[in-house]
């Protein structure tokens, strides 16, 4: 079955091809009656419009990528719905691409979203190197970095005070009386990651408190912090931690699972605190404690800074939105009593 064209629909409604044209882009003014038989004949005939073509002849796409790190984490999906919300305002639609942290399928989307010739692009990147970045904004693509900040290279971004959010974690663990606090995060090549440990850290070393143990995981999924659950429970009692920081809330929640499953009372003989705070946190078994991210403002404040740019409505200088983390105290870091 061959899909119906512009000139098939011209054909069954008796009118030329410019017409179908002003009544499918609105340019011009079509007589009622001419209108109700392209329309008719557009049902009858089941035309789609071929968008992308249209799109490469007036040399302005309607679409944006993003680039996330974590499709399956609800941290990402709640900033894409704010990107999503936002892009709708101005007829943009959005393609969503998930790196899964890893370099190579990066790159392969940045291929692909090149050769889609989007508008432009959000990304959270997997590295601190902005080499392939630069080139698409110098190829005219313009680029916003999303919980990260652009303070390296030339390119607007939105994200949160990392760094600040790993020492309000660390510090409401110090605060409820934890002197042996483990680290649980992905690879420290992550920005995210690195910032909040070394938030953390600066913490302890205020603090006077022994070094903080570091876990390290290639990916931060809840199978990850169950499988660094089973190494701290491979310990000694007397040498596991008596809290732990994880770097996401699906390392915590892997982590509480593991833990409860194991007999391990959280919070009386471990406490634990995650970072973004979704859904999930508030109603785990044991309620999780977090650093909230403000998902759907980051995701509103990202799509300005991109429609912007590409409308060429932005001013001369490259502008970085950073907001602030906040502690979401629950049931899993309790004082017990």
């Amino acid at each position: 079955m061959v899909a119906a064209n512009v000139r098939d629909v011209a054909a069954l409604a008796r009118v030329s091809v410019g017409t179908v044209s002003n009544v499918l882009n609105s340019t011009k003014k079509v007589a009622p009656g001419t209108e109700k038989r392209v329309l008719e004949a557009i049902e009858t005939l089941g035309f789609v419009r071929n968008d992308a073509a249209r799109q490469l002849r007036v040399g302005q796409s309607r679409m944006v990528g993003m680039m996330v790190l974590d499709v399956g984490n609800p941290f990402f999906t709640d900033l894409a719905r704010g990107v999503e919300d936002t892009l709708a305002l101005s007829s943009r639609s959005l393609i969503l691409g998930n790196s899964a942290e890893d370099a190579a399928r990066e790159e392969s989307y940045l291929h692909l979203f090149e050769e889609q010739r989007v508008a432009g692009l959000l990304i959270t990147p997997v590295s601190r190197t902005t080499d392939r970045l630069e080139r698409l904004r110098r190829r005219g693509t313009p680029v916003v970095l999303v919980d990260r900040f652009g303070g390296i290279g030339d390119f607007s971004s939105v994200s949160v005070d990392d760094r600040r959010g790993g020492q309000i974690a660390l510090q409401h663990l110090v605060d409820i009386g934890r002197v042996r606090p483990t680290f649980i995060g992905g690879s420290s090549a992550v920005v995210q990651v690195s910032e909040r440990l070394h938030g953390a850290q600066s913490v302890l070393s205020e603090a006077g408190i022994a070094p903080l143990r570091v876990i390290e995981r290639p990916y931060m999924s809840a199978d990850a912090g169950r499988d660094a659950a089973e190494e701290l429970l491979a310990l000694d009692p007397s040498e596991r931690p008596d809290s732990i920081f994880a770097a996401n809330d699906l390392l915590a929640l892997g982590v509480l699972q593991a833990l409860t499953r194991a007999g391990v009372r959280v919070p009386d003989d471990i406490a634990i605190i995650g970072y973004d705070d979704i859904y999930f946190a508030a109603s785990a078994a044991v309620p999780l404690s977090s650093v909230r991210q403000p998902t759907r403002g980051m995701g509103k404040a990202a799509a300005e800074l991109l429609t912007a740019e590409i409308d060429g409505t932005a001013g001369s200088e490259f502008q970085h939105v950073v907001f602030e983390p906040e502690l979401m105290a629950r049931e899993s870091t309790r004082v017990p009593t």
